[in-house]
C-alpha cells in the first residue's frame, strides 16, 4: 500500500507530512478527509519532493495523534494508524474513513470548524457546504428538496405527461410525489428542485445558471472563438441540441464497408452522449455562477459540469462503476426514460468506447469544484511503443519490479542511458518510480 501512495502526488485523498510536531494541520486534514471521501495521511515524507525521511519516535507520535484526534473532533472519528517500515525508515499512515458528517473541530464549532478536501488542499466549509453535508447524513439529495417560493402551478403538467406517460402510463398529480416532482413542506405541497429543473417552463427564475454553454475554438487554445451557442432547452432534450452543435463544428469522414458508404464522426457519438448526460445528471445545481460547458477544440472536446465528485466518491470508485448519485430524482427519471442505461456505468462505457476504437484514452478530472471529461478525436491513436519500451513492460509483467541497474542490464545499455529512457516512460505514464528521493540509487520501477 505504501508504495502505491509514494508514487502519487498529494490529492483529494492523500496528504504527506514531514513529521507530527504540529498536530492541528493533521487534525484539520483528518476532518477534511472524513467529510469528503476518506483518505490517507503519510507522516515522514517531505510533501514537495515525496522524499521519505521517516519519523524519529513513531510509537510516541502514534499515541499523541490518536489522543488528539479523539479529543479534538466531533463526531467521533477513529482512523486506522499504522507504523510502516520502508528502507529502514519508519513512517506513520493514518487511514481516515469517510463519514456522514458534518465532522468538525470541537474548539471552533460546526460553523467555523468544518473542513472539506478540494484537490490537494483543505478548505473551510461555507454554510451551503455544511448544509450539503447535513443532507448527506440524512440521505437526502439536493433535487429532492422543495424549491422555496415555487408552487405546483409552476410545473407544466402537459410536459410531464408528454415525457413520462409513455413510461409510467397516465400521470395524475397524485403521482407527482412518488415521482419526486413534488414534496411536502410544513403540510404544504411544493415542487422539488428536480420538478422545477425538468418541468418548469421558467426554471431560470430559480436556477439562472442552468443554460448550457457551447463554444468552438479555432485550434487547441482558447484564443479564437469561431462558433458559440447558449442552449435554453429542457434538460431532457438539451443533449439533442448539443449534439447538433458538435456535429456542425466537427468533421465526418467516409468509409466504404461491405460496398456501402458509412460516415464516421470525428468523435465517437456514444461517448459524447454518455459524457454530456452524465454532466446533466451529476451537476451541482446548488452552485451559483457556474453552468455546464461544452468546449470544442481542434484536438478534443471538454465537457465540464459544476460540482466535483459527490461526497464519499473517489475517482477510482467512479471508474470502477460504483454509483453515488448527487441528484437522485434526475438519475431515476433519466434512467426510466432510457437516457442513461445503468447508474454508475457511464464513465466505464466511455472508456470502453475508446478502447474499442484504439484512440487516445479520455481524461477525467476534478478541477476545484467542477468535474471535466475530455474526449479526444477518434483518430488519435495510442502511442506505439519502441522495442525497448515493449521489452521492459513485458519483463515487468513477470518480475513486478526492477531497479535501474537491472533494467540497464536488460537493455544492455549504461545506467545513464537507462535513466534517460526511464524518464521518458515516466512522462508517458507507462511506469511508476518508487523511491525515497529524486536521486535515490535504490529506486525501483513498476508498471502503472
Amino acid at each position: 500500500m505504501l508504495e502505491l501512495l509514494l508514487v502519487q502526488n498529494e490529492n483529494k485523498a492523500l496528504e504527506f507530512k514531514e513529521n507530527a510536531k504540529s498536530l492541528m494541520p493533521i487534525i484539520k486534514t483528518v476532518i477534511a478527509f472524513a467529510n469528503t471521501a476518506g483518505g490517507n495521511i503519510v507522516i515522514g515524507v517531505q510533501d514537495k519532493k515525496n522524499k521519505v525521511i521517516g519519523v524519529e519516535n513513531p510509537l510516541q507520535d502514534e499515541e499523541r495523534l490518536a489522543s488528539a484526534i479523539v479529543d479534538s473532533i466531533e463526531p467521533l472519528v477513529i482512523p486506522d494508524i499504522q507504523i510502516i517500515t520502508f528502507r529502514n525508515r519508519e513512517l506513520l499512515i493514518i487511514q481516515v474513513p469517510h463519514l456522514a458528517g458534518p465532522v468538525y473541530l470541537k474548539s471552533s464549532g460546526l460553523e467555523r470548524g468544518t473542513y472539506i478536501r478540494v484537490g490537494s488542499t483543505n478548505r473551510a466549509a461555507d454554510s451551503e457546504t455544511i448544509l450539503s453535508l447535513k443532507m448527506l447524513a440524512k440521505n437526502i439529495s439536493f433535487d429532492e428538496l422543495p424549491c422555496i417560493k415555487a408552487s405546483i402551478n409552476d410545473l407544466d403538467s402537459k410536459e410531464i405527461s408528454t415525457y413520462l406517460s409513455p413510461v409510467f402510463g397516465e400521470i395524475t398529480k397524485k403521482q407527482y410525489e412518488s415521482l419526486g416532482l413534488i414534496t411536502r413542506q410544513h403540510a404544504q405541497q411544493r415542487p422539488t428542485n428536480a420538478g422545477i429543473l425538468l418541468f418548469c417552463p421558467d426554471r431560470f427564475r430559480w436556477f439562472p445558471d442552468t443554460a448550457i454553454a457551447c463554444v468552438c475554438f479555432a485550434d487547441e487554445t482558447h484564443e479564437e472563438i469561431i462558433d458559440q451557442q447558449v442552449i435554453h432547452s429542457s434538460l431532457l432534450v438539451a443533449h439533442e441540441v448539443v449534439f447538433a452543435f458538435i456535429r456542425r463544428n466537427t468533421k465526418m469522414r467516409a468509409e466504404i464497408q461491405a460496398g456501402a458508404r458509412k460516415d464516421i464522426s470525428q468523435y465517437p457519438e456514444k461517448a459524447i452522449r454518455e459524457a454530456f448526460i452524465n454532466a446533466v445528471v451529476h451537476a451541482d445545481y446548488a452552485l451559483k455562477g457556474s453552468r455546464i460547458q461544452v468546449s470544442i477544440f481542434s484536438d478534443r472536446i471538454e465537457i465540464t459540469n459544476p460540482g466535483s465528485l459527490p461526497y464519499g466518491q473517489t475517482m477510482a470508485l467512479a471508474l470502477s462503476g460504483v454509483s453515488r448519485m448527487r441528484n437522485r430524482v434526475l438519475g431515476r427519471l433519466f434512467r426510466e426514460l432510457k437516457l442513461i442505461e445503468q447508474l454508475g456505468t457511464g464513465l466505464k462505457r466511455i472508456l470502453a468506447v475508446y478502447e474499442k476504437i484504439r484512440a487516445k484514452s479520455p481524461l477525467f478530472q476534478e478541477i476545484d469544484t467542477h468535474f471535466r471529461v475530455t474526449l479526444y478525436t477518434a483518430d488519435s491513436s495510442t502511442v506505439e511503443l519502441t522495442p525497448w519500451e515493449k521489452q521492459l513492460t513485458e519483463k515487468l509483467n513477470h518480475e513486478t519490479e526492477l531497479s535501474t541497474t537491472e533494467i540497464a542490464k536488460l537493455w544492455k545499455v549504461t545506467t545513464r542511458t537507462a535513466r534517460t529512457r526511464l524518464k521518458k516512460m515516466l512522462e508517458m505514464n507507462l511506469i511508476n518510480r518508487i523511491a525515497t528521493s529524486a536521486k535515490d540509487p535504490q529506486a525501483i520501477f513498476k508498471l502503472k
